[in-house]
């Protein structure tokens, strides 16, 4: 049974490797079986080095990275037909009809380190599961990747793709919007954006594995403590994508580093991160900031599994229950936001 993380309750026992010290933080109560401890390793072992080198790699040599790892994209995914459109301006996946208004529409931005576009084979496998489980349609927004195209490139385009499910009549309290890593970047400054424009909120959001302040790659000090631990996500290759993408920019701009925003207005927000991730306090103080701020706020911090565990479900077999966390939170959002607005409720 999941129990979200409580801050500052007593009795829990700390977190190694986080900077939450004395403040205690639970840990998800799950077993990670030995398969999954072992492709952790193997991931950590030959994986993480194979991607230090990809941060040596010329502009030109990414761009050859890219095109490959777009390859493939079905035209079915969970039963579900898929292709590739444009929605406000922005091209990307789309995955069920999305001329049905009534059905929950997911919003999902995918990660990548800004430099990598969305693979068929991983996120956008992810969002054909859930608007199987959710009845719902979805749409990726093929976002502008770096080193080409900077900030605030991709967050424009994330706001496009949002308005434009406006455009097409979708109501903002069917939408929900989750991103893993660099989307769950996106997923937090698309949320300044909505509240700056005076659009109306999302019915939920569910930042991943998120990287929240881009402004320091030496803190906040998990990013120390869990820098051998890190299964994906080599500190030379963080470096290097954050110059990419910041691009001079000062990096503490909320919309850059979400870590530093006024959460004040947020809906809901559902964070998942792994207990041994470079990235691991960048989501616990996030959190912290939401609770702050009186944001509805439920923070699931796994064991063992690595950076944006939820879309390697061909690998680890706990990963579908992360996404079951993921569809009752979302529905219970999304079912709270259509009592009060009296529109179709959200199809089981």
């Amino acid at each position: 049974m999941s129990t979200p993380a409580d801050f500052g309750q007593p009795g829990l026992p700390p977190m190694r490797g986080s900077m939450r010290g004395l403040m205690a933080v639970e840990i998800k109560q799950v077993r990670i079986g030995w398969r999954s401890r072992l492709r952790v390793k193997l991931l950590r072992t030959f994986f993480k080095p194979m991607v230090s080198r990809m941060s040596k790699a010329s502009p030109e040599r990414l761009v050859a990275m890219q095109t490959r790892a777009a390859a493939g994209l079905k035209n079915n995914y969970s039963g579900l037909p898929a292709r590739y459109g444009v929605l406000g301006g922005v091209p990307g996946p789309m995955i069920g009809d999305l001329a049905d208004r009534n059905r929950l529409a997911i919003l999902y931005l995918h990660g990548g380190a800004f430099v990598f576009p969305a693979s068929p084979n991983l996120q956008v496998e992810l969002i054909g599961r859930l608007c199987k489980d959710l009845d719902a349609v979805g749409f990726m927004p093929d976002y502008r990747l770096i080193p080409q195209h900077p900030w605030p490139a991709a967050l424009d385009d994330c706001e496009g793709a949002y308005r434009g499910l406006l455009n097409l009549g979708f109501a903002p309290e069917r939408i929900v919007v989750i991103g893993e890593s660099a989307g769950g970047n996106l997923v937090l400054c698309l949320l300044q954006r909505i509240r700056k424009a005076g659009l109306s909120m999302p019915a939920c959001a569910v930042p991943i594995s998120a990287v929240t302040d881009l402004a320091r790659t030496h803190a906040p000090p998990a990013r120390g403590f869990n820098a051998k631990r890190e299964a994906l996500i080599p500190t030379g290759f963080a470096y290097r994508m954050t110059q990419w993408y910041v691009h001079g920019q000062d990096a503490s701009n909320p919309e850059i580093s979400p870590l530093f925003a006024d959460y004040a207005g947020f809906p809901p927000l559902h964070f998942l991160v792994g207990e041994e991730e470079f990235l691991l306090d960048d989501t616990l103080l996030a959190a912290e900031r939401a609770r702050e701020a009186g944001v509805e706020t439920q923070l699931d911090v796994w064991p063992v599994l690595p950076h944006a565990f939820p879309v390697f479900e061909s690998m680890f077999s706990e990963a579908p229950q992360a996404r079951q966390d993921m569809v009752a939170f979302i529905r219970r959002h999304v079912s709270r936001r259509n009592d009060s607005s009296n529109v179709t409720p959200l199809r089981a």
